[in-house]
């Protein structure tokens, strides 16, 4: 458990520190060990030299030369440098300090003595002497018939400060530990900028905020993975509300689509009760009236029909396109087939160029298309001309030579039912789906439509197989 009131610190902090922790370690172990190699060093240093005047007093025993005479020869450096010849069973022999009493201990078992009869050479720094209340460093050596030749000189603040470490290594070690430090800083404070803002990030989409991925990251693997995410989720995101505003219209789409169904069944269905309980009503009825009647019944029942055709055709491609299968089509096959249909029902000239044309498409909803083209220029164009034109890309122009409509309507005309003349067009038998199942069967095979004024209205859209 977290304990209350507990400090929490930064990944910038934590990383930081431990950066920081790993340098100074590495730092102070090698100014420990280097500080001890050097000190190592100016001992031995000093005790080499002192072994060369211990070698000096054993090749002048050998020689039979008195002590004191090879004693007054060495130069001492210091001035005061005592030497002591121990014998084989550790009794003083020799030694050159008169102002204390000759020394009448055992010296085997001094730790310089002990290493020289081991090992051939040894040395002790800073031992007390007990014969003259002074710290020495010693240094000894084993010579011939197990005597010990020992030098040793005061270990003063003189041989100290020969002894201890240059200061100077310390402070330029002390010095690369503070660059290592800021170096440090500036490393991982990029890296924790990265980290911190994917931190922010997270905090924003965990909210559910509007991303829009503006934030800029440090040039670097990280701040290139932490670029790479940023961008993916507001990818994904831009998807995923467009996902969202679309299944909104969708659903409102649907509303309104329904909304308008129920209001265009209602007057054909109005109608036809009143003919059916005219009928029902009044047998007196002539058989010209009653003829009436039912061609006003037949009128509307036909119009329903066309009106749920068109909303099943439309309610299909609201459903996808990848729901509608598609085949080979003639294209030009087909146009060819819908205008000689069309030429029956009406005096207006359909004239068409094109050439031969193939696509991968739905045959229904291309003929579908171009049949209400014309059907839409047949009942509103007020024109006496339909001319249809294509290119080899599937590139189509059609016009009328008609009325046109005014500019402010021309936004809207694609819409689901959507009139000019509400009154003229139900006369004329449209369900005002017709330029809409136009511009969604463009869009299932590719292409995108527009219309504007032009001698007449003009339709330019484009398909693709």
């Amino acid at each position: 458990m977290v304990m209350a009131g507990r400090i929490k610190l930064s990944f910038h902090s934590r990383v930081l520190l431990a950066v920081m922790a790993f340098c100074w370690v590495l730092v102070a172990t090698f100014m420990v060990f280097q500080y001890q190699r050097e000190k190592d060093f100016k001992r031995a240093l000093l005790d080499t030299e002192l072994q060369a005047n211990n070698l000096r007093v054993i090749e002048a025993l050998a020689d039979g030369e008195s002590p004191d005479n090879v004693v007054r020869r060495i130069d001492d450096h210091s001035g005061d440098m005592r030497v002591t010849v121990i014998a084989a069973d550790g009794a003083v022999v020799y030694d050159n300090n008169d102002l204390t009493p000759f020394p009448s201990a055992n010296h085997n078992s001094r730790p310089e003595i002990r290493q020289a009869r081991e090992s051939g050479r040894g040395f002790t720094v800073g031992r007390h002497s007990e014969s003259d209340d002074m710290d020495y460093f010693y240094s000894a050596r084993l010579g011939d018939d197990g005597i010990v030749v020992r030098s040793a000189v005061p270990y003063s603040h003189t041989i100290q400060e020969f002894l201890r470490a240059d200061q100077t290594l310390l402070w330029i070690l002390a010095a690369m530990t503070l660059l290592m430090s800021l170096a440090g800083f500036l490393a991982t404070r990029r890296i924790s900028l990265s980290v911190s803002r994917l931190d922010r990030f997270a905090a924003r989409a965990e909210r559910g905020e509007h991303i829009f991925g503006d934030e800029g990251f440090p040039r670097d693997e990280l701040g290139s993975i932490a670029s790479h995410i940023v961008r993916l989720y507001v990818q994904r995101d831009r998807q995923h509300r467009e996902a969202l505003r679309q299944e909104r219209e969708k659903i409102e789409l649907k509303k309104q689509l329904t909304s308008n169904i129920n209001h265009e069944l209602k007057t054909p269905v109005a109608s036809m009760l009143v003919c059916l309980e005219l009928l029902r009503d009044h047998p007196e009825m002539t058989p010209g009236e009653k003829q009436e009647m039912l061609d006003r019944v037949m009128a509307n029942a036909c119009r329903l029909d066309r009106l749920l055709k068109d909303v099943s055709t439309i309610t299909r491609m609201d459903e996808g396109a990848a729901m509608i299968s598609k085949e080979k089509v003639d294209l030009t096959a087909l146009v060819g087939e819908v205008v000689a249909d069309e030429r029956l029902l009406t005096s207006m000239a359909i004239n068409v160029e094109m050439p031969p044309l193939s696509i991968t498409g739905n045959r229904q909803l291309l003929e579908s298309l171009f049949r209400n083209l014309i059907d839409n220029a047949i009942a509103y164009s007020g024109g006496t001309l339909i001319s249809i034109k294509a290119d080899e890309s599937c590139r189509f122009v059609f016009r009328d030579n008609g009325c046109g409509i005014p500019e402010e309507h021309l936004p809207h005309v694609f819409g689901r039912f959507y009139r000019l003349d509400k009154g003229r067009s139900r006369a004329a038998g449209g369900t005002g789906l017709g330029l809409a199942i136009v511009r969604n069967a463009v869009a299932i095979h590719g292409g995108e439509i527009s219309v504007r004024n032009d001698s007449g209205l003009r339709f330019d859209f484009n398909l693709r197989g």
